[in-house]
């Protein structure tokens, strides 16, 4: 063995994962040094996540090698691979909400705090506070998980597989859900693990953070490997080339629409503390991009508006005519429609594609008597889905089967059955990859052309610059500021939603 071989906690190599009808993995390396934050990345279907369903045992390779800390390694399951020292923090929250956090973090493991028998509960609390003060997470080790943020939750995540302390952590889009502190603050906890001597894998959707906490990235496009090399001596515009395989030059794509006349209105909408005197207008024809923090007030504010909540007070006007938004229901049919924030709420798991797509707009494919039109409902559902080119082998599959971007292609699709004047999207990029951001971004840009409103809600400040027509500001549940269309930088604008 070799002192470069030597020097490598993981070696994967020339692996090949043959599914029926899909050659999903060909020939990919991935070779991961001690104590190194690796990214993997790659688009929705590159082959990230069954690489790492290989790594842990999930299933076994059909070709290939490979070693860990020297050794050839092949675990027939993920307790193996984490008794061997490779934990793993899935982007879906994986924990038992009716548990306390201390159960969570030592779940499988009660032996540790048993004697004769018997399980000692101040033991098993003691343990997961020490590590939960080592780790800086200021949550008491007996709160129930179900009573803990998304943010919190995804930190117990955290702490249970370094509870574990392995010498290879899988972290899948650990960001998904967290704060701009929060991110600082797992950033910290990352570069600790790393001079401790830990390797983490690092999975994202979020170029930025590739530079701000990778050395090395790991680039999978369509099953295959492309290239491995220091994070340092990869441009950006580089890396989306090589992730999507064709140049991107223009990430936020923007046509120009014909604005006229007002299609939604707000005046004076509060909802306690959550937010407080919001008045804002969008015109048929137009983008308005809605940024701020995590925690800012926007989400509520549109959740508001949609009728998911009831705000205390305000007026809101459709085309000039002032209504009363009690649910969704009232909200679709006066036009408007909302793609959620949490994808998962957005669709149901088990039904098909095209279930999902007409599920909103159901009443349209029935009979007068209750019976299901199935060639009308088969046909919008068509029509929908090449519009938005969602690409699914048949839209009679599981819709949990497609990859992210083509989940949320169908949830606009969903939406769009309903012929909505105002189509609300909440972070409608968030969690896939660049190409199908790409394809986003030109159907928003599409959409306000043939003269939908649209309000679109993100975190990603290049993303509302981009495409915006014009911008509005929340911080801490206020109005922060307003500007059209290149007149803030993005420096100004996040100054203006940190309070600077």
């Amino acid at each position: 063995m070799t002192t470069e071989e030597q020097d490598y906690l993981l070696e994967m190599r020339e692996i090949v994962k043959l599914f029926p009808g899909v050659r999903a993995l060909d020939g990919v390396e991935l070779k991961v040094r001690r104590g190194e934050v690796h990214a993997l990345i790659g688009e929705n279907g590159a082959g990230k996540s069954t690489l790492m369903n290989i790594l842990l045992g999930v299933f076994p390779p059909d070709a290939g090698e490979i070693r860990f800390m020297g050794n050839v390694a092949a675990f027939k399951n993920p307790h193996r691979a984490l008794a061997a020292g490779i934990s793993m923090i899935h982007q879906e929250i994986n924990l038992i909400p009716s548990m306390s956090v201390a159960e969570n973090i030592w779940i499988g493991r009660e032996k540790k705090f048993s004697r004769c028998g018997l399980l000692s509960l101040k033991a098993r609390h003691r343990a997961a506070a020490e590590l939960l003060e080592q780790l800086g997470i200021n949550i008491p080790p007996q709160t129930l998980v179900q009573s803990l943020s998304l943010a919190n939750m995804q930190l117990v995540e955290l702490a249970r597989a370094v509870s574990y302390n392995p010498r290879l952590i899988i972290m899948d889009e650990p960001t998904s859900s967290l704060s701009d502190n929060e991110i600082r603050f797992l950033y910290r906890i990352i570069r600790e693990l790393s001079d401790g001597g830990t390797a983490v894998i690092y999975i994202s959707h979020k170029l930025e953070e590739i530079y701000k906490i990778c050395s090395t990235v790991t680039v999978l496009r369509d099953g295959r490997f492309i290239s491995r090399c220091p994070v340092s001596e990869l441009p950006m515009d580089e890396l989306i080339n090589r992730i999507a395989g064709r140049t991107i030059t223009e990430m936020y794509h923007k046509e120009e629409a014909e604005i006229r006349d007002t299609a939604l209105e707000v005046r004076s909408l509060s909802s306690g503390k959550t937010f407080r005197d919001i008045s804002f207008s969008v015109q048929h024809g137009e983008i308005l991009g809605f940024c701020g923090l995590v925690g800012a007030g926007r989400t509520e504010i549109m959740r508001a508006v949609f009728g998911i909540d009831l705000p205390d007070s305000g007026e809101i006007f459709v085309e000039g005519r002032k209504v009363r938004i009690r649910s969704p229901r009232d909200a679709i049919r006066l036009g408007i429609a909302m793609v959620t924030e949490d994808r998962r709420s957005g669709i149901i798991p088990i039904l098909s594609v095209q279930q999902n797509i007409t599920l909103a707009s159901f009443k349209a494919y029935c009979s007068a008597f209750g019976f299901i039109l199935s060639a009308r409902e088969n046909e919008a559902a068509r029509e929908k889905a090449d519009q938005l080119a969602v690409k699914a082998a048949s839209l009679k599959q599981v819709i949990a089967s497609l990859s992210g971007g083509n989940q949320q292609k169908a949830i606009v699709a969903k939406w769009l059955l309903t012929n909505p004047r105002v189509l609300i999207l909440d972070e409608p990029t968030r969690g896939i990859d660049v190409g199908s951001k790409s394809e986003i971004h030109r159907l928003i840009s599409r959409l306000a052309q043939q003269g939908m409103a649209v309000i679109l809600i993100s975190s990603e400040m290049p993303e509302i610059l981009g495409i915006s027509d014009r911008i509005i500001a929340v911080r801490n549940g206020v109005l922060a500021g307003e500007f059209r269309r290149g007149s803030v930088t993005q420096e100004e604008l996040a100054r203006r939603l940190f309070g600077a």
